[in-house]
């Protein structure tokens, strides 16, 4: 397993989300594409930005917390079909809970809870050359235009026409 850490986001050619965890102690960089709420919820990490309420990774963290449980890690697990799988690890008393989770929501868990992220040597290896250092600038983009957002401008969502 490779330690990583969240270095930034970017966005590829088409505007979806990239997270990117770099390895520590290395220069391999893992992206993984992600959905805008979950880079919203990242961005708000990687910038100590503290919500009025809780988003819903701040809530599962909360929750955590109350059940006088710890997240112990998270590993960025497995790559299939251009899909990645991760795992969140949950301690209590000595007993240990693997879950299955979605790596964005995995790492934005992780960032919250100040727990290490951890990548496959088969994953790191099969999916670091994705990354093109040109990319930083990208990052920076992404991340000035989410501390831009305001979560008003999401406006409601009505179940029943599927219109914002």
């Amino acid at each position: 397993m490779i330690e990583v850490k969240v270095t930034g986001l970017a966005l590829d050619s088409q505007k979806v989300p990239v997270v990117l965890l770099k390895e520590i102690g290395g220069e391999r960089v893992l992206p993984i594409w992600i959905g805008p709420a979950e880079a919203n919820a990242i961005a708000l990490s990687l910038d100590g930005i503290k919500t009025e309420r809780p988003l819903t990774h701040d809530l599962l963290k909360n929750l955590i917390d109350a059940f006088k449980t710890r997240v112990s890690k998270v590993i960025i697990s497995e790559l299939k079909h251009n899909t990645f799988f991760a795992r969140i690890f949950l301690e209590r008393d000595g007993t240990i809970i693997s879950i299955d989770a979605r790596p964005s929501d995995s790492i934005a868990l992780a960032m919250r809870s100040q727990s290490p992220i951890f990548v496959s040597e088969e994953v790191m290896s099969t999916s670091s050359g994705l990354f093109q250092p040109n990319q930083e600038e990208k990052a920076k983009s992404l991340r000035d235009y989410l501390k831009r957002l305001n979560l008003e401008d999401f406006g409601k969502y009505d179940l029943n026409t599927n219109n914002a």
